[in-house]
């Protein structure tokens, strides 16, 4: 290494002028960037024309070989060889040192080149099989880059550390240490893969989540983003998710609505349930197949309570509103067309038979000193009379 520092002072006495060595620099410099911002478009022209792990080898070399010329050319032709020389005696590097920084430096090169090529073998396998979905796609992807990478560093920490299994003992326990002060941050994480496996909603299912109802956008391994239909963005930590109840509107693909509506006592409930059914037959958004139903649903305080039920399908927010509001304006409007009586809330008083009934009088009193006249309704049996 130090002939080869040596062998490049030749640089600075080419370059005897202060801006000639500028001019030198400048260009070795622009050679880096130049080969930083065309390193893309390298690597998709040798994928075209070769296998894309011979790319990764090659553009990765180009690049490594152009950084450490331009290094190279920089410190000869300043003249900084014997100071680069004497700072690595001063810091006792020795052949050594210099292979081990070598291996560990090709040892990160090639972790880069194995975390893109795993990367595309999956990417391959999880795209031919539709039962996958992106979201453990993303998942696996973090997780082989994270394995990869983790043995890549105990290798390159056992090429500078003798005793490398101490080393590993302690991390173990601050491992532990760490563990048992973020309970909850695992306990997250751990549910994210249980979600990743159990797979109860993706990426674009309308879901309700303790309260909490929209349109999943994003899935981590932390936390669920959902997109409210006000517009918001909710974040919902997986924990919660695995723990609590989840709804999920479009798993089959499929929703049912219903609406409810109250017919006067006095109407037929066959024929307003068949109008009603007709009605919703004439909804766009209404499914044909299961058919609509209307159902009885109870005795009301001033109505006969009919569930009017049908489904829509890929259901989303703006079809459930959109749906729900033509099927409420096409059963009014039917029921007007038919004379058909939708009641208010009343009541209805009656008094005892055996006390005679009531009757309802009306009577004017003048009220003494400055209180005004009050035109009262009172109530009186014919006992009070």
């Amino acid at each position: 290494m130090a002939g080869l520092l040596t062998g490049l002072d030749w640089l600075s006495e080419a370059a005897s002028t202060t801006e000639l060595k500028l001019a030198v620099s400048i260009v070795a410099v622009a050679l880096v960037i130049a080969v930083l911002f065309s390193y893309r478009r390298l690597h998709t022209w040798i994928c075209e024309r070769t296998r894309p792990l011979y790319a990764d080898v090659i553009s990765m070399s180009v690049l490594i070989a152009a950084c450490l010329v331009s290094l190279a050319v920089v410190t000869g032709v300043w003249g900084r060889t014997e100071e680069v020389q004497r700072l690595s005696t001063n810091l006792g590097l020795d052949s050594d040192d210099v292979a081990r920084a070598i291996v560990s430096f090709l040892l990160l090169v090639v972790t880069v080149i194995a975390t893109r090529f795993v990367s595309r073998v999956v990417e391959g396998i999880f795209n031919s099989s539709a039962a996958v979905t992106a979201h453990q796609r993303k998942v696996t992807h973090r997780l082989s880059q994270v394995l990869i990478w983790a043995v890549s560093l105990v290798v390159v920490l056992g090429i500078w550390i003798e005793d490398l299994g101490s080393l590993l003992v302690g991390a173990g326990f601050l491992g532990i240490v760490l563990g048992m002060a973020a309970r909850q941050t695992l306990g997250t994480v751990l549910a994210g893969f249980v979600l990743m496996f159990a797979r109860p909603f993706e990426i674009g299912d309308w879901i309700e989540v303790e309260g909490d109802e929209g349109v999943v956008t994003d899935i981590s391994i932390v936390n669920t983003q959902v997109r409210s239909f006000d517009g918001e963005y909710i974040m919902i930590p997986n924990d919660v998710i695995a723990s609590g109840t989840v709804t999920n509107r479009s798993k089959r693909g499929r929703l049912r609505l219903e609406v409810e509506i109250g017919v006067d006592y006095e109407t037929d409930v066959d024929r307003a349930a068949a109008l009603a059914k007709a009605a919703i037959d004439e909804v766009n958004e209404a499914m044909t197949a299961p058919a609509p139903r209307v159902v009885g649903k109870s005795f009301g305080d001033s109505a006969v309570v009919l569930g009017v039920r049908f489904w829509i399908d890929t259901p989303s927010a703006r079809r459930y509103w959109n749906a729900r509001t033509a099927a409420i304006s096409a059963i009014k409007e039917t029921f007007e067309d038919e004379d058909i009586k939708i009641p208010y809330p009343q009541r209805e008083l009656t008094g005892r038979p055996e006390a005679g009934g009531f009757r309802v009088t009306d009577e004017r009193e003048t009220l003494s000193g400055d209180e005004s006249s009050d035109h009262r309704m009172t109530t009186t049996t014919p006992e009070e009379q």
